[in-house]
Order: C-alpha cells, then structure tokens, then sequence
C-alpha cells in the first residue's frame, strides 16, 4: 500500500498523442515527468485487447507506474431490471479482467442515475447493482481489483460525498473516488476553501475509517458548472472556476494521506498532474520534522 500520495494522469495529454504512437510507451514517459500512476481510459467501452495490455502491464511495473482502470460510462448502477444488473455485472467484470491485464488494481465506477426515481430507490437499486457485480468478481477470481465509487458532477445523478460514502460503507472492498472537481460542479463553486475540503476528508474518516480514508482514489480538475452542475472540463490555466488544488495538497500532507490523484484536465491532465506533485511536495514537511523523505 502507498505511503505517500501518487500523481499522474487519466488518459493520455495531447503532448503525448502527438509524439508517441501507442499508450505502451506511456509508462516510460510519465516516469520521465516525475509521475507515479496512471488510469486507463474505457470509458466508451473495454475495447483493449490482451496482448495490448500485458504489454502496457510490463512497462509500468518497469517503470514504476501504478495502474487503474476507468469502466464504462454506460454502467448504470441505479437500474433495477434482471438484465440491467447482468450487463452491470458483465461491464464490470470485463474492466475489472483489463485492469488486471494491465497490473492494475482499481477500477473506476460511475454512479447511476435518477430516471425519474426518488435519490433513496436509485440508492438501493445501486447496493443491490454492486452486491452483484462483488459476486460476479469473486466468482472471476478478480476479488482482488477493487472498485472506486466516483462522485459525480451533475445535480441529476447520484454520487454527492455522502451518496458514495453510503454506498461505499456496504462493503470494505468499496473504495470511494473523490472526484474533487465534480464535487465542486454539483455544488456551483462549493469546494474552494481549506474548511471545504477538510470537511470532505473528515466525512470520508467517519464513514469508511482510516485504511479507507487515507488511500481513497481520487480525480481532480477544474469543471466548468452551470445551474445543472459539470459542463466541461478545463485546464489549471482556467481562472473562473475551480477547484484550486493547493488546499487539498496542504491537507493531504498534513494529514499524512496516501490517495491516487489523477488528473482529468483536457488534454494537459500529465502537465498539471506534475503541478499538483509539486505543490504537494511542497507541503511536505524536512525530513526529520515527523516526515519521511520526499519521494
């Protein structure tokens, strides 16, 4: 388990595309930056092949680069029907089977929907999804690639901090996904001081206990929002909307928490991946000040 927090990014930066033909040679590259983790994007489906992804596999345990998986968007886990639940649990199962490919531990997960239902029926219509596709892993012998509950960005959806804590508190294989910028999104500019990430952090604390809350997932980016929350992502150049990261950097050193962050900027998520491990770096305290050595 990771002793400090990790950076890197969500997909790959426009830099990269532009001089690289190829995610395997993605590992190698953020080790050059300084970047200690990447998430690998399914999100309009698993559509990698075996090969692809032992081959990428093998580079990041070469390199020194943690790997998850971000599953489908059309994963809906507030559906209730038979088959519903079926594709959930094949979805998740198929992510889960890539990500152990690619030497990864973590999949990412979105919440379900409203469709018109009351928060608290999609709620147990989400328990009754995951309690499935739990089963479904330990039946593919894929217990061990743990699924990160992400809060999400807009109003009409669940996945605010407490729905993903509530979610997540049915199983201790559940891990949340921070997505701070999502957060900030649904609650039109809500997550802009100490005081509000702070209280985010005490939440996950006393839902989900210490192992949990200190290495929760997490994503950060600055959203565009609107009355319905998320529009768009951004790049840390924005200066309209946030979140701002230098917060959450001083708490997470502070507090001694040990998250994977990874950056979904558009396009420059590496680059500003390697901003936020600065800025963490440098909240850290001198070696010999009750702090480890800078990694």
């Amino acid at each position: 388990m990771e002793q400090r927090a990790l950076f890197g990014p969500a997909g790959n930066s426009d830099s990269f595309t532009k001089a690289y033909k190829g995610t395997v040679h993605a590992p190698k590259w953020l080790q050059s930056l300084g970047l200690d983790c990447y998430e690998y994007q399914c999100g309009r489906g698993v559509n990698i092949g075996e090969d692809t992804a032992r081959a990428i596999g093998a580079q990041a345990a070469q390199y020194g680069i943690v790997m998850s998986l971000h599953a489908p968007y059309y994963i809906n886990l507030s559906g209730d029907s038979e088959e519903r639940v079926q594709k959930n649990c094949e979805y998740i199962v198929k992510s889960a089977r890539a990500c152990e490919w690619l030497g990864g531990d973590r999949i990412v997960v979105h919440c379900g929907g409203l469709s018109g239902m009351e928060r608290e029926v999609a709620l147990e219509h989400t328990l009754l999804n995951l309690r499935e596709a739990l089963k479904a892993l330990e039946n593919e012998g894929l217990a061990h690639v743990r699924m990160c509950i992400e809060t999400m960005g807009k109003i009409n959806v669940l996945g605010d901090g407490e729905e993903v804590c509530r979610i997540c508190r049915m199983d201790e294989r559940l891990l949340p996904c921070v997505d701070f910028g999502h957060l900030n999104a649904r609650t039109r500019g809500g997550m802009r001081t100490e005081a509000d990430f702070a209280a985010l952090l005490d939440l996950l604390h006393r839902q989900l206990g210490e192992e949990r809350a200190r290495h929760f997932h997490a994503h950060f980016s600055k959203i565009e929002y609107g009355k319905g929350g998320e529009v768009k992502h951004l790049t840390f150049e924005d200066t309209e909307y946030g979140p701002e990261f230098g917060p959450l950097a001083k708490l997470v050193a502070q507090r001694d928490l040990a998250p994977r962050i990874l950056c979904e900027s558009a396009g420059t998520q590496a680059e500003d991946a390697v901003l936020m491990k600065q800025m963490y770096r440098d909240c850290l305290p001198p070696e010999g000040e009750g702090g480890a050595a800078q990694p």
